[in-house]
């Protein structure tokens, strides 16, 4: 089959290395116009010069859009109130920032008037799935590329010599060969030494959390209040989501909180190490839960754990457009009305734990849960309930007593 020709490209473009090979890689496979595509989530960056460089890279145009607060708003939250943290540990921030970008991409190609799209995810990873999912399910018209399946370099120091070869500034060096990403929502760092599962992860791949050895003494406490499952303050003061996430990165970083060192399993088939970064993260998730404990009855509380990892299971396979998503988040978006009050966090040197909660909306009673003065509970009441509770353990027990007493007059007669 003859491969299909291009005349402008739309490219998610970070300035990493794969990226910065990419521009001048599909100038020479497809002859076609290159337009380039950065969202500023959060990963501070100078996105001045990234669109610079993309424009000196070869590009004929670069956007560069600032999505914070989109991200905030429409990914973000949505997950922090459905409780999405993948496998127990990844709270799933390049996962969550993926989906926009896509979506952006696709609204970009339409502008300029692109016939194809492209990424630079690898073979391996997650992400291509999570781009081309969201590429076919917006603009299924649209040709997809994806250099890193193409091309025929096969390792990253391959791509450093092919951008040093052609004068392409790049961000990593031979000696220092690691995969970085980072938004508002966190950071995830690989490849190099830590692909050996023995490995400690080395001091100089953090970016976002001080070694807790050299933590600042004692704590601090903070309080974090949230509006129907939604954080909204910190210690009282009324804070926008972008502020907020910082703020308590900034602090939770400092202490050294957020650090996730994992095995996952990713949508292709294989198992992979990642050292991930999640300061706010990390708060967040932990005081929503600790304020759904106290507002949610029971049988919610239990089933929104499952709904949860579902949830967290659509957002990492990439199918965040899909109708699943948006029957979820009826469900949690209903489950979150009472969801609303206050969460008082205890943080010091790589440690956060919850040190106070309070709602007015709290099935908390006191009266019945004390056992000192003041006590409502109906003690006689708890008797007739046990008797109707273990019924049919009890029921059970009979059955076997009798059979049993079956088998052995049988027994006995054979005998």
């Amino acid at each position: 089959m003859a491969e299909r020709r291009f005349k402008r490209i739309v490219a998610a473009y970070s300035g990493g290395l794969d990226t910065s090979v990419m521009i001048p890689w599909l100038q020479e496979r497809y002859g076609a116009e290159i337009v380039t595509y950065t969202g500023d989530l959060g990963q501070g960056e100078d996105l001045d010069a990234i669109r610079a460089k993309a424009l000196a890279t070869g590009a004929s145009e670069a956007v560069v859009d600032d999505l914070r607060d989109r991200f905030v708003e429409e990914f973000i939250w949505p997950a922090v109130k459905a409780s999405a943290v993948y496998e127990g540990q990844y709270p799933l921030h390049t996962a969550l920032g993926r989906p926009l970008l896509a979506r952006r991409i696709v609204e970009v190609a339409r502008e300029v008037g692109a016939d194809a799209v492209a990424h630079g995810c690898t073979a391996k990873g997650n992400d291509q799935v999570r781009f081309e999912v969201t590429f076919r399910a917006l603009a299924p018209d649209l040709g997809v590329i994806a250099p890193l399946r193409e091309w025929e370099m096969r390792t990253r120091e391959e791509e450093v010599d092919y951008a040093v070869a052609r004068g392409i500034s790049i961000p990593i060096t031979r000696d220092k060969p690691y995969s970085i990403d980072q938004n508002l929502w966190g950071c995830a760092i690989e490849c190099g030494e830590m692909e050996d599962l023995w490995a400690e992860p080395p001091d100089d791949a953090w970016i976002m959390t001080r070694d807790p050895a050299h933590a600042p003494k004692g704590s601090v406490e903070i309080v974090i209040g949230f509006e129907r499952g939604v954080p909204v303050s910190i210690d009282g003061r009324p804070m926008g989501g972008v502020r907020l996430i910082e703020y308590l990165n900034d602090l939770a970083g400092t202490f050294g909180v957020g650090r996730i060192d994992m095995v996952e399993n990713r949508v292709v088939g294989l198992k992979s190490r990642e050292v991930y970064e999640a300061p706010a993260a990390t708060l967040l998730h932990m005081a929503h839960t600790e304020l759904e404990r106290i507002t949610l009855d029971r049988p919610t509380f239990n089933y929104k754990r499952k709904i949860s990892q579902d949830y967290a299971n659509i957002i990492y396979d990439g199918t965040w457009f899909g109708p699943l998503r948006d029957a979820l988040q009826a469900f949690v978006d209903h489950s979150q009305q009472t969801v609303t009050g206050e969460v008082r966090i205890r943080v010091s040197a790589g440690l956060a734990r919850v040190v106070g909660r309070r709602s007015p909306y709290s099935l908390y009673d006191q009266g019945l849960a004390t056992y000192s003065e003041g006590d409502i509970f109906d003690r006689e009441a708890a008797e007739g309930f046990l008797k109707l509770y273990s019924l049919g353990y009890r029921t059970l027990a009979e059955a076997r007593r009798r059979a049993e007493e079956r088998r052995a007059d049988r027994d006995g007669e054979d005998g």
